[in-house]
């Protein structure tokens, strides 16, 4: 029997005992559930119209890609962007809410996400609803964004830690070094410094530079998003970070909350101002997910359709939203059964987007992009099937939190592209390189016999340095890269620039309103409004969002092993999970990556910008990860 065939046969088998099992050991509690919903429902008067204060709870990182796990798999399941900003939507146009009360003191959200999130906050006082925010404590990133609400509420005991932005990049030479490997990069531009952090133990002048210019512009932004919200000025705002953090009552005499409260008093009031009777409904708008039968038999036929799942069928004019999340990769993507995937890959995107081309009922296209880059190869693959979508219907690109590199070349066949004010991106360059481990083979006792024929056929070899005639070849090769990404770039803009390429170029990193300035992106604005501009761009009313491809449930995953003739599975080795499964690592990477995420996320990354370069040898990659406080 082929071994293939014979694996899938043995993952759906055992996929039927997990079914089986779920519909022995967890009926109960999805009957607990529905016995919580009817008495919900009764609690509300059996359907009837109800004023009510929709509650949002904001817990950990904001997804951009939405996921479609349920929380029976890897606890709760990870809150998208896009569904947010649905679920504030519907609170703002539903006529039985009529205020809001936020919980984002345990938020994680990205510097666009801030924005895009204060800004729908900020939409309510156009439809008369207040907006409540009621913390123990917040943060400098939360609290900008609390600042879009009608009213913030801290307790007697909590704090304001608004003390302004502190980045940080990491370097690995030093790590490099201990463990024996040598890198050897090459760079097109004088402030494509992408290299730097496996190069040097610290920053180049240029590196300095670009990255006090990037940190002004998203301080200057994020002062101003305060001073407009809390009726100061830009000085004012500037003097009272300089003088955080704050308590409670000292925030509230300088100006930057409104009210003192204990919980309960805070609740006490919002009874007060709209009734005993109003109700508080908990994680307003979040859907239960699956909507799971009560008879066993019926709950067996109910997973056995998943494992089977039919296809939607779309006919009404809609909006697709294609994501370009992550490090941009070749091949295919590979979820996890236990939620979620790491990285932008091209087949998978070029796929999507191919469908959104030829899909009648897709009468526009968003690409939300939120990624460093990474292979120059499959940036051109993402690129060149966005371009037959442009040659059919409109595309409008959204940048997210990052659009640098290749995640700004994959926008260059877009008509329109918005940008968040801190949206960093541009960083229009090349790096190449390989990383040198013979002195990490002499350190384990290893020698290593090398045997060539060829001039050139060492060139990609982990064993030594490029020779002068490789280096040569190399940069030949990259230049090439370069010009091509130029190019695209000059087509795609044209006379929107304000100053010449080569001056805006060479790896210069921007944050979205300084790009604006220079012609680099169109628009400041976040998903949402770039969705409505694509809706008027293709002349709809009444319109439909849909996600291409769909997020895949945890069913879609087990039940979709066969591939196409085109879609061979990714087997290449991880470096991120071999560092992770490192016996000596794993544990120092574990720890760490819960004392101290932020730092350990961008040195993942850099050792993520390590695989690329080997899988791949030219990439179009962020300068350097920058952790930002």
């Amino acid at each position: 029997m082929n071994f293939r065939r014979a694996n899938r046969n043995v993952v759906r088998s055992s996929v039927v005992v997990v079914a089986l099992a779920i519909c022995v050991f967890i009926h109960p509690a999805f009957g607990q559930i529905d016995q919580l919903k009817k008495l919900g429902r009764a609690a509300l008067g059996g359907g009837e119209e109800t004023k009510q204060i929709a509650h949002f709870k904001i817990k950990g990182k904001v997804a951009e890609t939405p996921s479609n796990f349920p929380p029976l798999f890897g606890g709760e399941q990870p809150l998208s962007m896009k569904a947010l900003l649905e679920r504030l939507k519907t609170a703002r146009t539903d006529k039985d809410v009529v205020a809001v009360v936020i919980d984002l003191q345990e938020a994680s959200l990205g510097l666009a996400q801030l924005e895009e999130f204060h800004d729908a906050l900020r939409k309510f006082s156009a439809v008369d609803k207040p907006v409540f925010v009621h913390a123990d404590h917040l943060t400098t990133g939360t609290y900008v964004a609390a600042t879009g609400a009608s009213h913030i509420s801290i307790v007697p005991t909590g704090d304001l830690w608004l003390m302004g932005l502190y980045s940080e990049t990491p370097y690995l030479r030093g790590l490099l070094d201990k463990i024996g490997c040598t890198p050897d990069i090459e760079t097109c531009g004088e402030f494509k410094s992408a290299g730097e952090p496996l190069m040097r133990t610290g920053p180049s002048e240029p590196a300095k530079k670009m990255s006090n210019w990037m940190l002004d512009g998203i301080y200057k932004s994020l002062v101003e998003r305060i001073a407009t919200s809390r009726s100061m000025t830009p000085e004012k705002v500037a003097g009272l970070i300089d003088n955080g953090p704050y308590t409670a009552e000292d925030a509230l005499k300088a100006g930057l909350i409104d009210s003192v409260k204990y919980s309960e008093d805070f609740l006490h009031d919002l009874k007060s101002r709209y009734g005993e009777s109003v109700k508080i409904v908990t994680d307003y708008g979040k859907k239960d997910g699956l909507d799971v039968p009560e008879d066993p038999f019926a709950m067996f036929s109910f997973f056995m359709q998943l494992l089977n799942p039919q296809p939607k069928v779309y006919t009404q004019p809609s909006v697709a939203i294609v994501y370009v999340d992550g490090a941009i990769e070749t091949g295919s993507a590979q979820p996890s059964p236990f939620g979620g995937q790491e990285g932008a890959f091209s087949t998978t995107i070029r796929k999507a987007l191919d469908k959104a081309a030829d899909d009648d009922s897709v009468k526009a296209v968003v690409m939300r992009v939120d990624s460093p880059g990474g292979s120059a190869l499959a940036s051109e693959i993402i690129l060149n099937a966005s371009k037959r979508v442009a040659a059919k219907k409109p595309l409008i690109v959204s940048m997210g939190d990052v659009a640098g590199s290749g995640g700004y070349y994959v926008t260059c066949a877009a008509q329109t592209v918005f940008a968040d004010a801190t949206t960093i991106t541009a960083s229009i360059g090349v790096i190449t390189g390989k990383v040198i481990t013979t002195g990490m083979w002499d350190k384990l006792g290893i020698h290593w016999e090398p045997n060539q024929r060829g001039k050139m056929a060492a060139m990609l070899s982990s064993s030594s340095k490029f020779s002068d005639a490789e280096r040569a070849k190399m940069r030949q090769y990259m230049e090439y890269v370069y010009g091509v990404f130029r190019n695209h770039v000059t087509e795609a803009r044209g006379k929107k620039l304000t100053k010449p390429l080569d001056e805006m170029a060479g790896g210069r990193v921007y944050i979205g309103s300084q790009a604006l300035e220079l012609g680099l992106v169109d628009k400041i604005g976040g998903l949402d409004d770039a969705v409505k501009f694509a809706a008027q761009q293709a002349g709809l009313g009444e319109y439909d969002i849909r996600v291409i491809p769909e997020p895949q449930s945890i069913f879609d995953i087990f039940a979709s092993h066969k591939k196409g003739d085109d879609e061979a599975v990714d087997e290449r080795i991880n470096i991120r999970s071999a560092f992770m499964q490192s016996p000596e690592l794993g544990p120092v990477i574990s720890i760490l990556s819960k004392l101290d995420p932020q730092r350990m996320s961008a040195v993942m990354n850099a050792i993520t910008r390590l695989q690329l370069l080997q899988n791949e040898g030219v990439i179009m990659m962020m300068p350097e990860d920058v952790v930002i406080h």
